[in-house]
């Protein structure tokens, strides 16, 4: 399972709804933040791209907290949709694949070889545990966000891996492209072990009509 349970999820979604609720006062609508975190994405993956590796850091973990508004806001108004779902799915998904790019390209000009190959294997790990929930969501099975909840780097855990690992590259000096492929290879691991426990999940679980 995932070390971000149903209830923290929970309770993170209650700490955002107020504020959330505040943006939408101010005439913001939930497709609106949506697109102002993808917005925040493309600004780390340029502060990545100029090696401003602290600022990309800051950026990625603002972005992921603020992408919390819009479902918030959408929840708290009512306006919660699959249309509202799917942008922000999408637009996560892009802003993510974004990110890592820029990351690479930084690590390109900075001669970080081993660290860009591991930003692009994190992108390639990534994007297989999204698209391994949405594909057995799509074919009915773990109805609902149930797949959210299985394994062990969710986004939430390698936006805070990535953060972590941006602000470290920033500060160790002649250690930087060590301490940052450590962490993309630590996503890229887990990741990988992300795909085959929703993997694992799937095959135990009854095939729905709709899947035979």
């Amino acid at each position: 399972m995932s070390v971000v349970s149903p209830n923290l999820r929970t309770r993170v979604r209650g700490i955002a709804t107020p504020i959330a609720v505040a943006m939408g006062k101010v005439g913001l609508t939930p497709n609106a933040l949506t697109l102002i975190g993808f917005g925040i994405a493309i600004l780390a993956a340029g502060a990545a791209a100029l090696q401003s590796w602290v600022l990309a850091g800051v950026l990625v973990v603002f972005g992921g907290v603020f992408d919390l508004f819009d479902g918030a806001l959408a929840r708290a108004t009512g306006k919660a949709s699959k249309l509202g779902a799917f942008m922000d799915s999408v637009f996560d998904r892009w802003g993510e694949g974004i990110i890592y790019i820029g990351i690479a390209w930084g690590c390109v000009n900075a001669g970080y070889d081993l660290a860009a190959v591991l930003s692009a294997a994190a992108l390639a790990s990534a994007f297989m545990v999204s698209y391994a929930r949405a594909k057995s969501e799509g074919l009915g099975f773990t109805a609902g966000t149930g797949m959210a909840a299985v394994g062990l780097a969710p986004r939430e855990v390698r936006i805070v891996i990535l953060t972590v690992g941006l602000i470290l590259a920033g500060t160790l000096g002649a250690n930087n492209q060590n301490g940052l492929a450590f962490t993309l290879g630590l996503i890229t691991i887990l990741a990988t072990i992300t795909v085959i426990q929703r993997i694992v999940h799937v095959l135990r679980q009854p095939i729905p009509e709709e899947a035979q």
